[in-house]
């Protein structure tokens, strides 16, 4: 007789669910509570206490630079411009810091212009901020670029000065400040992007765990709130590339992160592949969803996906620790040497075999994730 479809058992097929049983619900502070909570902003404060100290540090710089060595009276361009270049945003890549400082320059050089052929006024501003605007725009595709440019226009078309393109002067003091506390006060690159490879990683893990109860129960709406977490992976892995990134460009001119670089390259390489494995994962869940509306349990499936779930576990600790990666690998390639869908599943659907082909690009992935060469990892699993 034939094995009954979605039977039979797997690697690791003993074990429970990667992460227990769920819990049926989760406290949630409401009202009050939720309101007088200083966790989140004390969180804030901590994450943002090297951004503040590279803003204070640039910015009294560059106002103590052009009121003392350069004699301006007023020098509030030197200021401004420094703090607006720097910011408190995640990404800050020092491209970014130069395209902000260059877009602020705009503004003051068209204000200025308008100043020595037009005068002040009403209609003189109106004026300054429009063309403001249309050269901003024009040279950059960046909203926040044009809004820089004009912020800056307005500034030195209010704000009277005791000589001309006085102000220039102040900030190109300020976008050096800027760009040299980008170098000398670098952020924490690294225990950023980390966080963010966690997120991301245990954003795989939670939506993985998921499917692998629906698939243990053949339930459906478990499937779905599965395919759900799926979908939540692209914008945090989207704020993990925009985090690696910037911790590699300030790591290139920053004396400081030089040692971290090599690091930095791993998590990187980490990361495109993780990727790739979240996407994969998008295509698993709504395979999951479509064979878990007929109710059956699929144990196979299940023992297959919670092997590869405890594997991104230990990728996940690799992150810290590099010796781990080869531990994380074994385990990817034990689970990859049993994706042939005729093997684990003799005699199951059409759409249970598709479903053991699905999660092998998502196996492939996490073993290029671990180090493993891209054509190495295709050829750990078995041709079909």
């Amino acid at each position: 007789m034939s094995p009954r479809r979605g039977s039979g058992r797997g690697p690791g097929a003993a074990d429970a669910d990667p992460q227990g049983p769920a819990p049926v619900t989760l406290p949630i502070r409401t009202g009050w509570q939720a309101r007088l909570d200083p966790t989140p902003a004390l969180r804030r404060v901590r994450d943002s206490a090297i951004p503040i100290v590279q803003i204070v540090v640039a910015a009294t710089a560059a106002y103590a630079v052009a009121a003392y060595v350069f004699g301006h009276p007023a020098p509030l361009l030197a200021a401004t411009v420094t703090v607006s270049s720097l910011g408190l945003v995640r990404d800050a890549r020092p491209r970014r810091v130069l395209e902000t400082v260059i877009g602020m320059l705009v503004g003051i050089i068209v204000a200025e212009l308008l100043l020595l052929v037009a005068g002040s006024g009403w209609w003189q501003l109106a004026l300054a901020l429009g063309v403001t605007l249309v050269v901003a725009r024009f040279l950059s595709a960046q909203a926040s670029f044009a809004i820089a440019a004009a912020i800056q226009s307005l500034i030195v078309m209010i704000v009277p000065a005791n000589a001309p393109f006085l102000r220039l002067v102040d900030g190109l003091i300020g976008g050096v400040a800027a760009l040299l506390a980008t170098a000398l006060i670098p952020r924490d690159t690294v225990r950023i992007e980390v966080r963010d490879a966690r997120a991301v990683l245990g954003a795989i893990e939670g939506a993985g765990t998921a499917l692998v109860q629906a698939l243990r129960r053949g339930d459906r709406r478990r499937a779905e709130r599965g395919l759900e977490k799926a979908r939540a992976i692209q914008p945090i892995a989207d704020g993990w590339r925009a985090s690696v990134e910037s911790g590699l460009a300030i790591a290139r001119i920053s004396p400081f992160l030089r040692r971290q670089r090599s690091e930095l390259a791993r998590h990187e390489r980490v990361r495109e592949s993780v990727e790739l494995a979240g996407r994969n994962l998008r295509v698993i869940a709504r395979r999951v969803v479509y064979l878990c509306d007929d109710g059956t349990p699929r144990p196979v499936a299940a023992d297959i996906l919670a092997e590869t779930l405890r594997a991104v576990r230990v990728l996940t600790d690799a992150l810290d620790d590099i010796s781990l990666e080869p531990v994380a690998r074994s385990q990817l390639a034990a689970v990859a040497a049993h994706l042939d869908p005729a093997e684990v599943t003799p005699g199951a659907s059409l759409g249970d075999q598709n479903l053991i082909a699905a999660i092998r690009p998502f196996v492939v992935d996490l073993l290029v994730a671990t180090g493993m060469p891209p054509e190495d990892a295709r050829a750990a699993v078995p041709r079909i």
